[in-house]
């Protein structure tokens, strides 16, 4: 761990309301649910891989899981967000069906994109995840024209744009801060730093101190919390989505975690040491952490988790059995659904 990833409490930082001390007992486990769906689907994903059920490349979101699950906390359902290479958990967490998201792993035809976009590409329209992005920063610019339909709308929506460290130094990136700055679009940038732009430490493509500082250029407020604590990262969340929804404009959030996986499942990792993870994991895992904290805090609710991790556990396999025996897509369906007309070519079956 280094000294840059440590930082104090929202409500130390920035003198905003300390909102995760108000949920109750269901809200608090619903944030265990999803903490612990993620690391589950996400840990039977690289079995599948590692044993050749699953084709193409796999990153896994183990060791980020509060990120994904605090900011989705405070969205509803018509919310959008655009996510990244890395992103099983934001789908999880948005509310994404566990059977399309693994058939899709699998290639199989009753996948979201019919077994065609893999890992990378998984997208539901119908909950507001609007795809993930196998292009490095693909997704702000998305985010952004998410977050003008709304304000052309007039709607109370918001848009929210999870991108990596490494991805905070494309030009989409400014790109995007600048439009949504400009034209006060609800669009919270939500900056995942675990560290590493695949094998490259953020030291070594990050000037600033936190990622959070560029929001100063755009003159909009920018905070940088605990990324592997899910109360934190709920607290400020929270704190971004009211602002956006009341017509506040965008925000960029940081959130300090930290990739327990490679870059990708099969990856050398050349680039850190075992006992850099090591430490990590058995000292700032996000689960055990929060299971911690309510422990912590009297809750003593040790046969609800069981039985959140039993129920869990079930549906990971059931979602691996249906991918497992779903059909796969045939040849001929290669290009359907890849192409469109134009407004005056459309068929006479379809105008």
């Amino acid at each position: 761990m280094t000294d840059r990833m440590i930082v104090p409490t929202v409500a130390e930082r920035y003198k905003i309301p300390n909102a995760s001390s108000k949920l109750n007992k269901d809200e608090l486990l619903a944030l265990y649910r999803t903490m612990f769906r993620i690391r589950t689907f996400e840990l039977n994903v690289e079995q599948l891989f590692l044993n050749k059920k699953i084709p193409g490349f796999v990153h896994l979101y183990v060791g980020e899981e509060a990120v994904a699950t605090g900011m989705m906390a405070n969205l509803r359902k018509d919310d959008y967000i655009t996510s990244t290479h890395r992103g099983h958990g934001h789908a999880v967490a948005k509310g994404a069906e566990m059977n399309r998201m693994m058939a899709e792993l699998f290639g199989k035809k009753t996948g979201y994109c019919r077994g065609k976009g893999g890992s990378m590409h998984i997208a539901d329209f119908s909950v507001g995840m609007l795809g993930a992005n196998g292009i490095v920063g693909g997704g702000y610019n998305i985010a952004a024209g998410a977050g003008m339909s709304i304000n052309v709308k007039g709607t109370d929506q918001v848009a929210v744009c999870f991108f990596g460290d490494g991805a905070s130094s494309r030009g989409t990136f400014h790109e995007a801060m600048n439009w949504a700055a400009v034209y006060q679009l609800p669009v919270i940038f939500v900056n995942e730093n675990n560290c590493y732009a695949s094998t490259t430490p953020v030291e070594g493509c990050v000037s600033t101190d936190e990622i959070a500082d560029r929001a100063e250029g755009y003159g909009i407020p920018g905070m940088a919390v605990d990324g592997n604590d899910v109360t934190e990262v709920y607290d400020a969340a929270k704190f971004m989505v009211d602002r956006a929804r009341n017509g506040e404009g965008p925000g960029l959030l940081e959130c300090k975690t930290y990739r327990i996986k490679g870059h990708f499942v099969g990856d050398p990792e050349r680039y850190r040491t075992k006992d850099e993870v090591q430490k990590w994991q058995s000292e700032n895992d996000p689960i055990k952490r929060f299971h911690e904290y309510l422990a912590e805090q009297g809750k003593k609710w040790d046969k609800d988790i069981e039985k959140i991790e039993k129920e869990t556990e079930e549906e990971v396999q059931a979602a691996v059995d249906f991918a497992e025996k779903s059909e796969w897509p045939d040849p001929e369906e290669a290009l359907e659904d890849l192409f469109t007309f134009s407004p005056n070519e459309f068929p006479p079956e379809v105008k």
